[in-house]
């Protein structure tokens, strides 16, 4: 097992697992060395498991800021290879390169720079994990990082990995993770675990309870849950990578959280540490879920600042009322969950998805995994919520008729959105219709009925 933490004195630590003090990196390092019992010249291994944007992006934040002591750690990013690039792609990361000269000198000096040039001439096939190791994610072209190390050997990256981050998509965590559970069964300690994904699953069975990618971890692998975190926030990874300030919590035990926190943590990267896993990871799946409505608003009305702001009232409401299930002091998410709905609104894939599918430009069809933006978690996460809310062993008592109905009753926009994704009974401009609906309740109503009644469902969560 890994080893115990021992607490330097000299730091203030605050009631947010924050520590004051000025460690440079190379200091940060040795003190999560230290703590995992590494010894000189033994390696803190750290791999990345899958490379969308929000997964290499912070491989690569992580090799910026320590992969300068090579005698003392290794990070490396796990993708699958044989994943080609599109002539089209080939030719926007053509001109990328050239708009920006660091990344046209360091093309050159690698020898790099050629293979470019023939695949924009349409001579040759590039590969994501070869771009990959040049600093470009498939999912997110714009944004040139750091040179990565790339392994497309499952085995060879995990197998004798400290520090794993899980940057899969939900969709797929169960999956890898089970394979990678094959390679675990002789080690001698056991791994640290984050997981960087915002998606669930549900399952009705022996009750309508919520999976989140961190309960799948433990589940495939049999890594204690003390080990396994969730780190999440409201961030865009190009922007993080761009050293835009930004945010983030970092949820699990208290025995890794808070050394992980202060590991994580860079000037324009401000990582803090709570408690409460699983309800943060379930809010981060659910914002994704009314991203997608947002975005088929703003298409459908041409951007109109008003009915944004309607839409905007209405699936807050429902997200507020969902809270009042899934947790019982509701309160303490309400900043994060907002923070989190306000920017994927703003810029993330999910609102993008949205848009595209109300302007005709994608099609359901296509599925939930769209070349160059990776897989749309919401469009699982809309179905995930909808089946248990639609429970009738859930059922609350509607306000109107004076009698007990499915929650998701109460969640108009849900329902709507489940038609329109899911089952496919009606297009895009259902989405308006819901929001006109001249019987639809007040938003403040909604919030009021969720305070004023004990909703609080603790098997949602796989809580007695």
């Amino acid at each position: 097992m890994v080893g115990s933490i021992e607490v330097k004195s000299g730091n203030s630590v605050y009631s947010n697992g924050s520590v004051h003090n000025h460690n440079g990196p190379e200091e940060k390092l040795d003190e999560l060395r230290h703590i995992l019992g590494k010894s000189d010249g033994d390696l803190l291994r750290i791999v990345c498991v899958g490379a969308g944007a929000w997964g290499s992006v912070f491989a690569a934040l992580l090799q910026d800021s320590y992969g300068q002591f090579r005698d003392k750690v290794q990070i490396r990013i796990w993708r699958r290879s044989g994943r080609a690039v599109d002539r089209a792609t080939a030719e926007h990361l053509f001109e990328v390169i050239n708009s920006r000269e660091d990344v046209l000198r360091r093309l050159i000096r690698r020898c790099a720079y050629l293979k470019y040039v023939e695949a924009r001439l349409g001579d040759r096939t590039l590969y994501a994990d070869e771009i990959l190791k040049d600093g470009f994610c498939l999912n997110m072209i714009d944004t040139p990082f750091c040179p990565l190390k790339v392994v497309t050997n499952l085995q060879e990256a995990v197998w004798d990995a400290d520090l794993v981050i899980n940057g899969l998509p939900s969709t797929e965590t169960r999956e890898v993770f089970k394979e990678i559970s094959k390679y675990w069964k002789e080690r001698l300690t056991v791994p640290i675990i984050i997981s960087l994904a915002k998606g669930i699953e549900a399952e009705l069975d022996p009750v309508p309870h919520i999976i989140t990618p961190t309960q799948m971890i433990n589940r495939a692998t049999g890594v204690p849950v003390e080990n396994i975190l969730y780190l999440g926030g409201p961030n865009i990874a190009s922007e993080i990578y761009n050293k835009e300030y930004a945010n983030a919590r970092i949820c699990g035990s208290e025995k890794w959280r808070k050394p992980l926190a202060k590991f994580l943590r860079q000037p324009h990267f401000i990582v803090w540490d709570n408690s409460d896993l699983v309800t943060h990871e379930v809010m981060g799946g659910l914002k994704n879920v009314y991203a997608i409505g947002a975005g088929m608003v703003a298409a459908l009305t041409n951007e109109s600042a008003t009915s944004k702001s309607v839409y905007f009232a209405h699936c807050t409401s429902e997200m507020i009322f969902i809270t009042y299930l899934l947790t019982e002091e509701p309160e303490r998410l309400a900043g994060p969950l907002l923070a989190d709905t306000y920017v994927t609104l703003l810029k993330g894939r999910n609102s993008w998805y949205g848009q595209m599918i109300a302007k005709g430009e994608l099609s359901l069809d296509m599925g939930d995994s769209i070349s160059g933006k990776g897989t749309i978690q919401g469009v699982s996460a809309v179905e995930a919520f909808y089946e248990l809310l639609s429970q009738s062993s859930l059922n609350v008592l509607h306000p109107g008729d004076n009698k007990p109905v499915a929650p998701v009753e109460l969640c108009p926009i849900l329902k709507t959105l489940y038609r329109i994704l899911i089952k496919r009974e009606q297009g895009p401009m259902a989405i308006l219709q819901a929001l006109r609906d001249e019987n639809l309740n007040d938003p403040r109503d909604r919030i009021e009925i969720a305070q004023s009644h004990a909703f609080y469902r603790p098997s949602l969560l796989g809580q007695p």
